[in-house]
């Protein structure tokens, strides 16, 4: 059963990730607290990590970056980071920020399913 921390604050990021993967037998933990994703990334093993653009007051790069720090100083383990973007125009953070995949809001519950499965560290 994969476990999923999603790092969200807007109710309707949350509701449509939960509904993507609903009946995928996941678990999923919010975090609205982006300066504590690390720290909660370490304490606990996540399959994914998955990172709304913007989340209170700071962006879905920085938060991606607190986390692929904190697995290059070895506080969390190796996991894949998708991050759900704003507008195509973000694709360029994405990739800058260094996650392993990212899906451009909306997005189909299809989408999302096929980021997990081929999402990679």
């Amino acid at each position: 059963m994969p476990s999923i921390l999603l790092v969200a604050d807007d109710n309707w990021v949350r509701n449509d990730v939960a509904a993507a993967i609903s009946g995928r037998d996941a678990t999923v933990t919010v975090s609205d607290d982006p300066k504590q994703v690390a720290s909660v990334a370490g304490d606990t093993r996540y399959d994914f990590v998955i990172v709304d653009m913007q989340v209170k007051s700071m962006g879905g790069m920085a938060v991606t970056r607190l986390v692929k720090d904190a697995i290059a100083n070895g506080d969390v383990e190796p996991t894949p980071i998708i991050m759900l973007l704003d507008r195509q125009a973000d694709v360029f953070l994405a990739k800058r920020a260094g996650a392993s995949a990212y899906l451009v809001k909306p997005f189909t519950a299809q989408e999302l399913r096929a980021a997990l499965s081929t999402a990679s560290v």
